[in-house]
Order: structure tokens, then C-alpha cells, then sequence
């Protein structure tokens, strides 16, 4: 069964991706004066909230499909088999999506594709646990990614900014496990949290919905804001962990926030959305974008990452010269948005084809 809530929060994911890209990539991004005279708020960019929500909902998506799969009497070796198959072909995309788009030497740089096809794998080896099991895995693996980062230095690993490992086994396993840019910690928490809640939120036929995630999102959330808010008055205990609002790393505030709002969002958008409560364009619109987002994320790169190599080879010599100074941050925004209007009936094609895009070559190769 298709939600249309899920597609409903996939599209924002992949959305807010779109538009951070293209101004994070394309433009030396500023929010403060000097904007051209635009108010501040059109600058203001959804950083940091797309990757966490599209996380939880591979999640929730993975506890529906296998739902799915033993609804049509499918057995346990069955859908581990499928399971295994569509991880590693996430996986090997990811590898092939860091040497094409990002450059041979990004291979092992840990992007979210290779990190969501390592969360597909970890849900099928234990996706026969308790939910109470899966939930105090996430906590673990919250709790001990900031000791996992400092006894890995994370720091030597992240000295321009970016992640640059050396080409040896133990960077490779350390930036998989706690320094790349998406590591299993503390990233894993999200997939995990997602895929206890999937049942909550959808139960099955003739079974209420279960509270606990919205309680549990919404405490979470409190927890984030009080420790931001107190951090202006006095620093946390050291034995806290707590190191201020950052995506890389991932902290303990941002994981808390972000895994917070996903699991409010969720019974939220079921509520709002599942029930009739869509109109039927829209249903059409976040439909499309969310059956096709790994298209739609591979693509988007493609259409504006590789113009940049290809202008800096051409006029400096150098594939990385114009990188976030090529447009001015309007005229990024502008070409985000012409992408997406671009992309839906290029989707919207694809369906009518019978064209199943990336997602249907997955589809092909694991079920």
C-alpha cells in the first residue's frame, strides 16, 4: 500500500536537497546584508533537514516493503535475498555516483547513497527485532558516535573543511564507520528510528495507531531546543557530549533535532495526508517526485556539477575553479527551481513510457 504521506515528506527531502545543492554548489552562499537588496529570509536555506528526513524514511520505507512482501506470503530467505540485493546495489551506485559526479578520488568519500544502501543491509539482519530493540540501538549509536569521532580524530580527517581521507584500509573503515560524510555513526539512527516507527504510525488492518513516536519526536525536539537555548548561558557538562548544532559532524543537538522532527512529521503528515486530505494534483506532483527521488537526486547533480568540471577544465585548467563561485545565490535558487519544473514532466514522461528510471533498475536487479 502507497502512502501518501510518505510522499508527501520524501518530496520535501528531496526538494530542499535540489535547492541546497544547486546554492550551496553553485554560489559562495551569504545570509546576511549585501543580498542585492532581497530580503534576508529568501536567503534563508533549508541546510541540514533534508538528509536526516531522507534517512528516517528509507527507514519507514523498508519496514513497509517488508510488510509488504510477507503479506504476499513471501518467505523470510526471500526477502533477505532481496534485501541484500537492493543494499549492495545501493551501495555499488553510491561508489559509481562519488567516481563520476564527485571525481575518482571522492570514491571513498561515504555519501548518503552508499550510507542508505549500509542501513538497507544492517535493517535486514535484525529486522526481526522488538521495536524497543531497534530504538535502543539508535540511542547506542547517538550516544557513542561523538567518542567514536574523537578517538578516530576526526578533526585530522576534515582540516579544509571537507573530508579527505587517505587512500589506506584503516580511512576507508573509519570514514565508514564514524568521520565520512554520512558514517554508520551516527547516521544509522535515523533508518533505525524509522523503521520502529513504521508500524506505530501504519499499523495493520484493524490495529489503532500508537502515540509514542509524535511523544517521542516531540521530547526530543524539547531536549534540542533547551540545550541550544542553555549553551548561550552556560557550556553543557563535558560528559554530555554535547557540541553545538553541526551536520558535519553530525552532533549529539543535531541528531536529537532532526531524528526529533522526523518522528513528529510523520504521524503528522499520516493524519493530514492519508486520510482523503490530499488534492489530487498534489497527490499526482509529490507522488512522482518521491517513486523517482534516487533519479531525481542523481540527476540533479549531474545537471549542475558537472557544468562546473567541465567550465573550470575549459577557462582555468583547474575542474574545481568556479566551484561555489560560479552564479550569484539568486541565480542559483533560480536554476533549482527550473530544474524541478523541468524534472516533473520529464518524470511524468518516464511513467507513461513504462521508463522505470534508477529506481526501476533496482527494482529489476533485487526483487
Amino acid at each position: 500500500m502507497r502512502y501518501p504521506s510518505i510522499d508527501v515528506l520524501r518530496t520535501v527531502a528531496i526538494v530542499m536537497m535540489v535547492v541546497v545543492h544547486f546554492t550551496e554548489n553553485l554560489s559562495a552562499w551569504y545570509t546576511g546584508p549585501g543580498t542585492g537588496g532581497l530580503p534576508v529570509l529568501l536567503f534563508w536555506r533549508p541546510t541540514g533537514l533534508a538528509a536526516p528526513l531522507f534517512t528516517f524514511l528509507v527507514g519507514v520505507s523498508y519496514r513497509l516493503w517488508v510488510r509488504g512482501r510477507e503479506a504476499r506470503g513471501d518467505t523470510d530467505e526471500a526477502i533477505a535475498k532481496s534485501s541484500v540485493r537492493r543494499g549492495l546495489f545501493l551501495v555499488g551506485l553510491g561508489f559509481v555516483f562519488n567516481v563520476i559526479v564527485w571525481l575518482p578520488e571522492d570514491v571513498f568519500n561515504w555519501d548518503v547513497l552508499t550510507f542508505i544502501g549500509a542501513a538497507i543491509l544492517l535493517l535486514a539482519a535484525c529486522r526481526g527485532a522488538p521495536a524497543g530493540v531497534h530504538l535502543l540501538a539508535a540511542a547506542t549509536a547517538v550516544v557513542v558516535s561523538p567518542v567514536l569521532r574523537d578517538l578516530s580524530d576526526y578533526a585530522a580527517y576534515w582540516r579544509a573543511g571537507y573530508f579527505d581521507p587517505d587512500f589506506t584500509l584503516g580511512d576507508v573503515v573509519l570514514g565508514f564507520l564514524c568521520i565520512g560524510y554520512f558514517p554508520v555513526f551516527p547516521w544509522i539512527a535515523y533508518a533505525l528510528a524509522g523503521y520502529a516507527a513504521a508500524p506505530a504510525v501504519f499499523p495493520a488492518p484493524g490495529s489503532r495507531p500508537e502515540a509514542w513516536p509524535a511523544r517521542l519526536g516531540a521530547a526530543l525536539l524539547a531536549v534540542t531546543i533547551a540545550s541550544v537555548a542553555a549553551r548561550s548561558v552556560a557550556p553543557p557538562p563535558a560528559w554530555l557530549r554535547f557540541q553545538g548544532w553541526s551536520m558535519f559532524p553530525a552532533s549529539t543537538e543535531y541528531v536529537c533535532g532532526t531524528l526529533g522532527l522526523a518522528l513528529l512529521l510523520l504521524p503528522l503528515a499520516h493524519r493530514a495526508c492519508d486520510h482523503g486530505g490530499l488534492p489530487p494534483w498534489l497527490a499526482r506532483v509529490t507522488g512522482t517526485f518521491s517513486r523517482h527521488s534516487l533519479t531525481v537526486y542523481l540527476l540533479h547533480h549531474v545537471v549542475h556539477v558537472w557544468p562546473l568540471w567541465i567550465w573550470g577544465a575549459a577557462t582555468a585548467a583547474d575542474v574545481t575553479a568556479h566551484w561555489q563561485r560560479a552564479l550569484p545565490a539568486a541565480a542559483a535558487l533560480g536554476l533549482a527551481a527550473a530544474f524541478l519544473g523541468a524534472a516533473y514532466p520529464l518524470l511524468r514522461w518516464m511513467d507513461a513510457a513504462g521508463h522505470g528510471g534508477v529506481e526501476g533498475w533496482m527494482r529489476w536487479v533485487s526483487d
